[in-house]
This record gives C-alpha cells, sequence and structure tokens, in this order.
C-alpha cells in the first residue's frame, strides 16, 4: 500500500498509523457493506497518487482526474486518454502534502472554456492559477494560457489545503491550511490577518488594482480589521469541501491533529460566513491550546468527530444526490484516509451534533470523492485507482 505523497497533515509515521496501514491492507478492496447496500466499480486505474475527481458539467461525460504528482488527465468512454489535459509538473512542488491538489471548471465552463487550479509551486507557495481550454482540441488545456490569480506563502510543507470550489453564489472559494508543522505555532488560523487556516472567497470574474480578482461585497471582513478575502477561520487543515447541491450546505472535512478529526456544517443562505471553526483553541470538541479551560464562546461546533481509535486523517465528501444508491439519499458521505472506513450521516441531524453510520470497510488510502454531473460519487485511492459507488 503506498503511504508516500499522502494528503494529510502529518506523516503516517506518528500515532503507530504505518501499523494501522498494514492491518488494514489485509481487507477486501471493494470492501463491505455495512449501513448503506453499496458496490465500488473500477473505474480507472493505473494512476499516480491521485487526489480528486470531478466533471466539468459540460454536457460531455468526460471525468477529470487529478494527479498530486502534477497531471489533470481525462476519464472519458471508459478509458483514461494517453494525453494529459493539462500538466504542470515541472512547476510544482514534491513530497509530503505538496504537490497538484485542487481544479473547479469555471460554472460557463461550457462556453468559456475556464478552469482554475491550486498547486504548490517550487518555493512551496499554494498558487490559484486560471487555464484556457484549446480551441482546437476539448480535451487540452493551454499551458501557456497560465494567468496568475494568487499567490499565497507558507512557511511549511504541509497542511496546504488545496481544494477549489464554486459555490451556489458562483463565487470562487478556496480551502487554506494553518500553514503547517504541528499545533499551529503561529495560530495563523485564528489571526485574520494571515490567509491561512482559512476559508477564502473571490469573485474571479474581474479585477482591481491590486489582484487579479475582486472581493464580494459581503465578505465578513469588508470594512472590518481582518483579510477581505476571508470567508470563515479557524481550520487546520481542511482535506476536502463541498456544497450540496440540492441545499448549498457547506460541508467541510478538517483534519486534527493527534486525538480526533471533524466534519463541519454550515447552512442557510450565506454558509459559513464569518464563522470560527475553533483551530487552535479546539481540537474537534476538545481544549487543544490551553489544554483545559477553553473558551469556546463564538466557536462552531463539529456536526461529527472521531477519535484516532477509528481512523488518522479525514477526507471530506459530498452529500449524495444520486439515484445509484437510494438508501444514501440527501445522506453526506465522508472517510478517513488511513483506515479507509467510510461513513455517512444525515443531511439535517436532529441536533448539533450527529452519528456516523459505516458505508464500508476498505484497504483504500482515500484521498477524495468525486460527483459527476448526474450527482453520481465517486471514491478515490490515493494507491491509484478510482471507484464508483453502484448498487449490488
Amino acid at each position: 500500500m503506498r503511504t508516500h505523497h499522502a494528503p494529510r497533515p502529518r506523516l503516517l509515521a506518528l500515532f503507530g498509523a504505518t501499523l494501522l496501514l498494514a492491518t488494514m491492507a489485509a481487507w477486501q478492496a471493494t470492501g463491505t457493506a455495512a449501513a448503506a447496500n453499496v458496490r465500488l466499480t473500477r473505474v480507472a486505474s493505473g494512476l499516480d497518487s491521485p487526489v480528486y475527481f470531478t466533471s466539468a458539467r459540460d454536457g460531455t461525460g468526460r471525468m477529470f482526474i487529478v494527479e498530486q504528482t502534477g497531471r489533470i488527465k481525462i476519464l472519458a468512454g471508459g478509458s483514461v486518454l494517453p494525453t494529459p489535459f493539462l500538466d504542470v509538473s515541472s512547476e510544482i512542488s514534491h513530497g509530503s502534502e505538496q504537490g497538484l491538489l485542487g481544479l473547479a471548471f469555471h460554472p460557463r465552463f461550457k462556453t468559456n472554456g475556464l478552469f482554475f487550479v491550486n498547486f504548490t509551486r517550487a518555493n512551496g507557495d499554494t498558487v490559484v492559477n486560471r487555464y484556457r481550454v484549446s480551441s482546437t482540441n476539448p480535451n487540452i488545456a493551454l499551458r501557456s494560457s497560465a494567468y496568475r490569480i494568487i499567490t499565497i506563502g507558507q512557511p511549511y510543507d504541509n497542511h496546504n489545503g488545496g481544494t477549489l470550489q464554486f459555490g451556489p453564489d458562483g463565487y470562487l472559494y478556496i480551502g487554506m491550511g494553518d500553514g503547517g508543522s504541528a499545533g499551529d505555532p503561529g495560530n495563523r488560523a485564528q489571526n485574520l490577518s494571515s490567509l491561512l487556516g482559512k476559508m477564502l472567497r473571490i469573485d474571479i470574474n474581474g479585477s482591481t488594482a491590486k489582484h487579479h480578482y475582486r472581493i464580494p461585497s459581503s465578505n465578513p471582513y469588508v470594512g472590518r480589521a481582518g483579510r477581505n478575502e476571508i470567508w470563515s477561520r479557524g481550520l487546520r487543515n481542511p482535506w476536502k469541501f463541498s456544497f450540496d447541491r440540492v441545499t448549498g450546505t457547506l460541508w467541510i472535512g478538517d483534519v486534527g491533529q493527534g486525538r480526533y478529526e471533524e466534519i463541519d456544517r454550515s447552512g442557510g443562505t450565506s454558509p459559513g460566513r464569518g464563522l470560527n471553526y475553533g483551530w487552535r483553541v479546539l481540537e474537534g470538541r476538545h481544549c487543544f491550546k490551553p489544554a483545559s479551560g477553553c473558551s469556546r464562546s463564538g466557536k462552531v461546533v463539529p456536526v461529527v468527530e472521531y477519535s484516532h481509535s477509528q481512523g488518522c486523517s479525514v477526507t471530506g465528501g459530498y452529500a449524495y444526490r444520486g439515484s445509484a444508491v437510494p438508501a444514501l439519499a440527501g445522506r453526506y458521505v465522508f472517510a478517513d484516509y488511513c483506515s479507509g472506513r467510510i461513513w455517512s450521516i444525515p443531511r439535517n441531524p436532529s441536533g448539533a451534533t450527529a452519528s456516523k453510520s459505516l458505508v464500508l470497510d476498505t484497504s483504500f488510502n482515500i484521498s477524495s470523492f468525486g460527483e459527476s454531473a448526474s450527482n453520481e460519487l465517486y471514491v478515490v485511492d490515493h494507491g491509484g485507482a478510482i471507484y464508483r459507488f453502484d448498487r449490488p
């Protein structure tokens, strides 16, 4: 089982995770259905450290595979095309949690051919670039069309976040980790003058004299102390977030330090606006710094947390809106990278917290989930394969 280039906020050697992974390797690769009646069907293999899988929702049926090592590939007609859609492998930093980490297609991609990627460049800084598809071959992007949207300095090589998503409001959301090391030594996640440890929200349909983007006037720190790009704060390493296709609810998988993993949920007309998810004061629902007697005032309680007896690095997923697996309808599906377990929770728990139900036990290092244009769900094994959720 491959463990290098792992997209988690600490090396697996910590907390005895190497032994944990060896134990999980003995499990059946396709998993065993538990709370939901699910079968996993392999749709792609032979990939190099895949970390994301998505659709451009352009009517072509193509799916796009993000490899951490720097390439975006296309799955079309049941096969991975031999020529990458985009190759930035020569521009990225490699190793640990660095690399090509995120991809988002413009909501009008079908007509404008624009898309955005998130990667760590050679010096380790996070960059978000815009690219354009070739006018003569829709399966090839023009590397020469690269347009830098934003650069964010990174003090360490881990906790890079990396997910990009367009929200229901049409703005681009950027998930940023706290800058790395352990314990957020610079307290960046709570510092409103830093973009690290935050969810950012920008308008990419324009620019200003200072930026290659605009600031939505509804961002919470516009006209107040704090960086205008910040949408919410207090995140350690948001490893995959998504918006519910029906309700617009924002779901975030935030990786913990040494004891607890968490799923954060926010709804309403502006999900997540101005929220403080608690890190480094809290790890999950528990005091971290200080270790006791911490203030929970103004901080969001995770809808789910689990201890490191069940895994060691959460991977956020999606609220399931497909039709292939009725038992999961409306439920949020997520996983743990180390244990390979996949769980689900109700979309609307009865209280502030929810109990998770096991969906599958797998031997995968689950680095991501994916969603097709018809809202069917896929799971990404960092070891090199992608599987679709199907009926048995």
